[in-house]
């Protein structure tokens, strides 16, 4: 399998840290789409989106300033993460009760033929998400988000009011 080098610089404390190895398969999700949770709890995911050879995605429970939603992680974002704690300087009960917290937080999903991913009833409910309602997919670099249309909507009401471009990205 090939693989590309993605150096990551962080710098803190005058100390450069990270780099990341991915498979030649990673995503970059940009973008964001309005659609509609079907009644089964099905969301269809763009094309470009989608995993190569229907491989499978990670959803994940999660918040940003406390509006629930939904991450979804490929393969490669998830094993970042489990990288991420296992080379970390943390004690050995710790990591193990990071790694089993994350895998409490996600479940397992799959693009059907159709392009519509099952997001569980269980999962959608916690994400404030309706059968029938409106959501909103957005991409996050390694990862996209499945947002309620009204915690979206909330959610960018505050990043509106919070001022963090001192990089002038936007």
């Amino acid at each position: 399998m090939a693989l590309v080098y993605l150096s990551v610089l962080c710098i803190h404390a005058g100390a450069v840290a990270g780099s990341i190895f991915v498979s030649a398969n990673y995503h970059t999700y940009k973008g964001s789409k309005s659609c509609k949770m079907d009644p089964k709890y099905r969301v269809s995911v763009q094309p470009a989106w989608r995993p190569e050879g229907g491989g499978s995605l990670f959803l994940m429970d999660s918040a940003e300033y406390e509006l629930p939603m939904i991450k979804v992680l490929t393969r490669e974002a998830y094993d970042e993460r489990v990288n991420r704690v296992l080379q970390s300087d943390k004690p050995l009960k710790e990591k193990d009760r990071l790694l089993g917290k994350l895998a409490e937080l996600c479940c397992e999903a799959s693009i059907n033929d159709q392009g519509k991913m099952l997001v569980p009833k269980e999962t959608s409910t916690r994400a404030g998400i309706e059968a029938n309602g409106e959501v909103v997919l957005v991409g996050r670099g390694i990862h996209f988000e499945i947002w309620s249309k009204a915690n979206y909507d909330l959610m960018k009401k505050h990043e509106a009011g919070v001022e963090d471009d001192d990089l002038n990205l936007f």
